[in-house]
């Protein structure tokens, strides 16, 4: 390890090399986090990061330190590599949590690796069977809380009710939302619609009403943009779908609306009255705003972005992860689902 400039805070390990633009991104996203106070571990081949480094006035006197990784699973690898391959990126990004040199792991890599790696490395927080991947999704009401929207296609009542409980301390602790309410992604609002996993989940999202969570009752497709409730759980199958709909559609929309103001003078006149409301609407509906999704229910913050993700995700992900772990997040998560005396 190189060191900077010394910090007193625990550092973020960033997996620097993995995404589909490699370090350029990683490396500006983590300079402007640790501009703003984060310290951070640049993850990944040596030389490569000190390069992306040199590019970036002042880099050196700021607290980033670079930890070699020789090997980086590639986009289009298995995910079960990283079993095999302890050299890689990921796999020093989580050991660095493991062992209490990092506060988080955040990777815009492969997120079947990144999952595989936590939960080999850290495990699961007791009383977890299935950790599930939380995003944030804009909403009438200022963003929506998604889970689980990748990690588990396949799901069990149980796991939908256990993340209710997660997400509720999350939003708790992170977001300082006091009673977050919690909606169950079905077919209709009524009580006996949906499967037979959705049927089960509401019952026992029914029991634990008012014994840790606020459960708001069934919630439809709808309901997920309007901010019906705070929190949404679903399989992650269905969620990953709600996910990609909703980020396909956004660009959909605003290309529309870029063609619709760029049709004549009349209507480019108007687009230069509007362009600053709407740069504040792209600014709520950009992924990037959010920075990366966290991998809640193992025993160590990890933060999985997108592939794509530019510079200011990269960053936005590296502020969050920090605030996680400011608020002792995990430990959080632990005594909320600690079992119950008596």
């Amino acid at each position: 390890m190189t060191t900077g400039k010394p910090n007193t805070t625990l550092p973020i390990a960033l997996d620097a090399v993995g995404g589909d633009h490699g370090a350029p991104p990683n490396v500006e996203g983590a300079v402007q986090a640790a501009r703003a106070g984060v310290p951070v571990l640049l993850v990944g081949d040596r030389v490569r990061l000190h390069g992306e480094l040199g590019k970036h006035a002042g880099s050196v006197s700021l607290p980033i330190d670079v930890v070699d990784a020789p090997d980086v699973i590639g986009m289009d690898e298995h995910a079960s590599d990283v079993r095999s391959r302890t050299g890689a990126s990921i796999n020093v990004c989580t050991r660095l949590v493991k062992e209490g040199r990092a506060a988080a792991a955040v990777s815009m890599g492969h997120s079947g690796a990144t999952m595989a790696s936590a939960l080999l490395t850290l495990g699961r927080v007791k009383g977890v069977d299935r950790p599930a991947i939380l995003t944030h999704l804009p909403a009438k009401t200022g963003f929506v809380t998604l889970l689980d929207v990748g990690a588990n296609a396949d799901v069990k009542p149980g796991y939908l009710a256990q993340w209710a409980r997660l997400a509720t301390v999350y939003l708790r602790v992170i977001e300082d939302r006091a009673d977050p309410t919690v909606g169950l992604l079905s077919i209709g609002e009524e009580d006996h619609k949906g499967s037979q996993t959705v049927l089960e989940a509401h019952g026992l999202l029914r029991e634990l009403h008012g014994k840790g969570i606020n459960f708001h009752g069934n919630v439809e497709g709808r309901d997920i943009f309007q901010g019906t409730t705070d929190i949404v759980v679903t399989d992650g199958f269905t969620g990953n779908v709600v996910l990609k709909l909703a980020e396909g559609e956004a660009k959909v929309l605003f290309g529309w609306v870029r063609e619709a103001l760029g049709s004549d003078l009349k209507t480019k006149v108007g687009g230069l009255l509007v362009r600053g409301a709407l740069r504040g609407l792209a600014e709520r509906m950009d992924p990037s705003t959010y920075g990366a999704s966290i991998l809640l229910g193992v025993r160590g913050l990890t933060f999985i972005g997108h592939g794509s993700a530019d510079a200011r995700a990269v960053k936005n992900a590296l502020l969050r992860a920090s605030r996680a772990h400011e608020a002792n997040l995990i430990a959080r998560l632990e005594a909320a689902l600690a079992p119950r005396a008596g």
